[in-house]
């Protein structure tokens, strides 16, 4: 069943999601016409390689159709994986978007689900950025190590680390990846990610981004905005000093950073289920209108 916003209403919602998009990306898109490097924001325009225009772009979601306005039909029919019907509604187009992607979201689907089914752990303490620098005189950011390299090597000698992220531990240096208790691979993502990982909540946004025009919105901003909240943590609990960043460091060392980190982590891990689970549900929305091999299940 289709749900048909008037144009007034859908006018606002997309004037209101650019204008919250804008704000999202400002510094970015104010250092980019500069050419100038933020070691924190950037990764999330790297990594993730998102772009300020995709991010832009207002979706109604699965399920809602936008009214043709005395202007005619919504931009949207120019958007690829929309259909425009014969009363100049314009929607998202199910069947043409499972064509191309059905595979990629029954793995997101599956993935989401078994991260979702998970208690979290927030023993971890954000040594996976420690072990990226382990014994290693070059690293990837151009800023001093807080405790110099046998401080940060001493950090990681006395404790113990557990990264369930294969793509945090695929950035180990070679003298850090014996010492991780888990061996993650691509093949073991969807047995070993959990809610409490870092990584495994900033790619929400990773995901809403592979799942594109069938995610509304307001869910896709909220998870990139998430995934910017958690990356700050991320490199204030790293070795590196962000003081030139105006960011004062969670110490992990330390029993008082190790706190301030769990209880952090926590919250982070409770806003991504939030977002996980709506993901979970445009997932399930889509594989409900799939061809029988496709469906969640098959």
């Amino acid at each position: 069943m289709t749900a048909a916003l008037a144009p007034p209403t859908w006018v606002a919602l997309l004037e209101a999601h650019e204008r919250r998009a804008d704000a999202l990306t400002a510094g970015h898109r104010a250092r980019r016409a500069t050419g100038e490097r933020h070691a924190i924001d950037d990764f999330l325009y790297d990594y993730y390689g998102t772009r300020p225009s995709v991010l832009r772009r207002w979706h109604p979601g699965v399920g809602v159709s936008l009214a043709p306005g005395p202007d005619g039909s919504a931009p949207h029919r120019q958007w690829r994986w929309y259909a425009t019907a014969a009363d100049g509604a314009v929607s998202f187009d199910v069947a043409a978007f499972l064509v191309d992607r059905a595979e990629s979201v029954r793995f997101i689907h599956r993935l989401l689900s078994a991260i979702a089914s998970r208690p979290a752990f927030t023993g971890c303490f954000g040594l996976h950025e420690w072990a990226m620098v382990y014994r290693q005189r070059e690293h990837r950011h151009q800023l001093p190590l807080r405790l110099g390299q046998e401080g940060t090597d001493a950090v990681v000698d006395s404790h113990q680390i557990r990264c369930t992220h294969f793509d945090a531990y695929r950035f180990f240096t070679p003298d850090a990846v014996g010492l991780n208790r888990l061996r993650p691979t691509r093949e073991s993502q969807v047995e070993l990610d959990q809610p409490g990982c870092l990584h495994a909540s900033m790619d929400c946004h990773k995901w809403a981004t592979k799942l594109g025009p069938a995610v509304p919105g307001d869910l896709a901003l909220d998870c990139f905005e998430l995934a910017r909240d958690i990356r700050l943590l991320d490199m204030q609990a790293s070795p590196y000093d962000f003081s030139s960043y105006g960011q004062p460091a969670v110490a992990i060392e330390t029993p008082e950073g190790k706190a301030e980190y769990a209880a952090r982590q926590r919250e982070f891990a409770q806003r991504a289920g939030q977002l996980r689970a709506r993901l979970i549900g445009v997932c399930a929305a889509l594989l409900e209108q799939a061809a029988p091999s496709t469906r969640v299940g098959a």
